[in-house]
């Protein structure tokens, strides 16, 4: 089974009469009657003449992609420096908690 990398275009529309249309250009996976968007599927190789057809259409406002196959998910493992900075308050405050706390005699 081979798996083909996809990307999707979300596609901005005047009315919502004309979604059927889309599927000769992809796979249509989700529309917003409130927003008047479809959310279209196509392989990743196609995106552009997808795109360039789907801009000629007369129904359709504006496209845009998805950037989800850009965007890197792996994450290494970095030093959290919010965590590091606090550690560091609270050393701080234990060691001025220390120094109120000691009383001297009268």
């Amino acid at each position: 089974m081979i798996i083909t990398e996809r990307q999707g275009i979300v596609v901005y529309m005047h009315t919502l009469k004309q979604v059927r249309q889309l599927r000769k250009y992809g796979h249509v996976m989700y529309v917003s009657k409130k927003l008047k968007y479809a959310l279209l599927y196509c392989d990743r190789t196609d995106v552009d003449g997808v795109m360039t057809k789907l801009g000629n259409l007369h129904f359709v406002l504006r496209l845009d992609p998805s950037f989800r196959p850009d965007v890197r998910v792996e994450f290494e493992k970095s030093k959290d420096l919010a965590k590091e900075y606090d550690y560091q308050l609270e050393a701080k405050d234990g060691e001025e908690e220390e120094s109120l706390v000691t009383v001297t005699p009268l």
